[in-house]
């Protein structure tokens, strides 16, 4: 599509005849415009690559391809649809206008032509084609700093969010490498189960990008626990293992809050659901819920496996590593009753590049 806002405007002129050719050729030129004469509506196919046009002036009746049909064509173009066609013809009918301007043609002039007519008319649908574009930049600049600012506050809404759970790692204890792995490692695991007749439908490009954000976030709620329960060595009681176990729910409460002011943020979205219920069991035995297999959503499933995975590989406070053999044993057998059981199939299937 040509650009009005740098350069002169280029007419093409579409007839067979050569008398209307030179007639609206001068009356163009005349007008300040550059005219670009053709005899049919294949010469016009070929040239508008080259011209692109910012107007054109289409003859109906021509061999080969009358005028309704190259208008068609354009207008199905996603490279020539928006620019403007102006129908010129000595049919004269309702008929006639009315299929016109339904292909998507701006205008129609009858001949013979008259200058004044033809200048107008011209100056017209120019003056909009230009409104339309310069409306178009405004829209593209618009759309920009939106998405800009959007990305920036996005930007800074991950980074606070990740400083809270950095804060709650420090206090639990865990490595500082966890979160890295969490993410990195539950990127992998759903980008292998989209490649799974079981999970496929439900996994998408965004559905893996939003997780590897969000899996970070799933034990922000530990921020609220006291240093007393959550770096005691010993077993919690009772009433210290119920305050343990708030923290999926406080956690998914700080995020709902957040997402209140965010609701098209699909990360902080997902982050719920993982914060809330990555605790929970397949077999209906964990909390805070007690959701069963499928209940339980999806991107939870996939950051318990992970999280379980890389605290048992990794040296805590209050134990030693396991190897990565023996905690693939201990994630089997618990495969069907804590896991997924599809799940920590393909997990086992890709232990290698979670063990790098």
């Amino acid at each position: 599509m040509g650009d009005l806002t740098y350069a002169t405007p280029n007419i093409m002129v579409v007839d067979d005849v050569s008398a209307n050719l030179v007639i609206l050729t001068d009356m163009i030129r005349n007008a300040g415009y550059e005219a670009r004469p053709v005899t049919s509506a294949r010469q016009a196919m070929h040239a508008i690559e080259v011209l692109s046009p910012h107007l054109i002036l289409l003859d109906i009746s021509m061999p080969d391809m009358d005028g309704f049909e190259f208008c068609s064509i354009l207008k199905k173009n996603a490279n020539t649809r928006d620019i403007p066609i102006i129908f010129i013809s000595a049919l004269n009918s309702k008929e006639d206008k009315i299929k016109g301007y339904k292909l998507g043609a701006v205008d129609y002039i009858s001949k013979p032509f008259e200058i004044e007519e033809v200048t107008l008319r011209i100056n017209t649908h120019l003056k909009i084609y230009k409104m339309q574009q310069e409306l178009e930049i405004y829209n593209k600049k618009l759309y920009k700093t939106i998405n800009d600012q959007i990305r920036k506050i996005y930007e800074e809404q991950k980074s606070m969010l990740y400083a809270l759970a950095k804060l709650s790692l420090t206090r639990d204890g865990a490595q500082e490498k966890h979160l890295e792995r969490i993410a990195k490692n539950s990127r992998i695991l759903a980008m292998s189960l989209q490649l799974s007749s079981n999970f496929k439908e439900h996994i998408t490009n965004s559905f893996i990008d939003s997780i590897e954000l969000a899996a970070p976030l799933h034990d922000i709620g530990k921020i609220a626990i006291p240093d007393a329960i959550l770096h005691k060595r010993t077993q919690l009681d009772p009433e210290e293992w119920s305050c343990m176990k708030a923290h999926s729910e406080t956690g998914a409460n700080m995020l709902k809050e957040i997402y209140k002011n965010n609701e098209h943020n699909e990360f902080i979205k997902m982050a719920i659901d993982i914060a809330w219920y990555h605790h929970e069991n397949w077999d209906g035995t964990g909390f805070p819920k007690g959701l069963k297999g499928t209940q339980i959503p999806l991107s939870a499933r996939i950051v318990a496996i992970v999280d379980v995975y890389d605290i048992l590989v990794s040296e805590r406070s209050y134990k030693q590593a396991y190897s990565h053999e023996e905690s693939m044993r201990i994630l089997n057998d618990a495969s069907g009753k804590k896991f997924d059981p599809d799940i920590i199939d393909v997990f086992n299937k890709i232990q290698k590049q979670l063990k790098k």
